[in-house]
């Protein structure tokens, strides 16, 4: 289901951005990801309910490591078709890599985002101590937080760049002035959890990149980690 979503999503994206790759000579890559969410393993539970599926077709079906290529099969899509694995940054990090394949020319137009669907699973996830809240309330940047909360979602941009997009005529929604990416290395809460220079340092590298001064922004939108 999350590969399923992940496909149908990108199809909507790229119809209501007006691009049709089996009609445009534009080179076409794709960046995203999902998590692992048990699906495969519920089915080989099951296998004996499934003729003619083998662990394979389950193993290529199911599997993070193949949902852009899924993507890129499907939709015919012959640029770089990568899967990005980074947890609850891999939509951002997608996002980041597929600016960077516009700049340098591995494509013309590039889809980035990611999904998750969790599917019923035996085991619960909550272990107390852990990043699961008890109260199962997500309560972001608030001082009574006491952990995350899961959730379902899939989400696709279509990125161009700008000088094209504005050639070719397209309805642009919003530009990416610039983009960052980072790790903490060793400097950190601990092994799941960033530290704040870190965090500072990225943020302070994409306003550079983007020339825009801290003084001059009126709205952030932000996540939250909960590891």
């Amino acid at each position: 289901p999350q590969e399923r979503v992940l496909l149908e999503c990108a199809a909507q994206a790229l119809e209501d951005a007006g691009q049709d790759p089996a009609r445009s000579a534009a080179t076409f890559g794709i960046y995203g990801g999902g998590t692992e969410n048990g699906y495969g393993q519920i089915l080989r539970d099951r296998r004996h309910e499934l003729p003619g599926v083998t662990d394979w077709d389950i193993l290529i079906g199911t599997a993070p490591d193949y949902q852009a290529t899924r993507v890129a099969y499907k939709l015919g899509l012959t640029g770089p078709a990568v899967t990005v694995q980074a947890a609850c940054a891999t939509s951002l990090v997608a996002v980041h890599l597929a600016v960077q394949g516009l700049l340098h020319g591995d494509c013309d137009i590039a889809l980035a985002g990611a999904a998750a669907v969790h599917v019923p699973d035996k085991v619960s996830q909550y272990t107390p101590g852990g990043i699961i809240s008890a109260r199962g309330e997500c309560r972001t940047f608030d001082a009574a937080a006491d952990g995350t909360v899961g959730g379902d979602g899939v989400g696709i941009v279509v990125l161009k760049r700008l000088a094209d997009a504005q050639a070719d005529g397209d309805r642009i929604l919003a530009v990416l002035r610039g983009t960052a990416v980072n790790n903490d290395g060793a400097h950190r809460v601990g092994y799941t959890a960033p530290g704040v220079e870190g965090q500072t340092a990225v943020i302070r590298e994409a306003q550079l990149v983007a020339e825009v001064d801290a003084g001059t922004i009126g709205y952030v939108e932000a996540h939250g980690t909960g590891t």
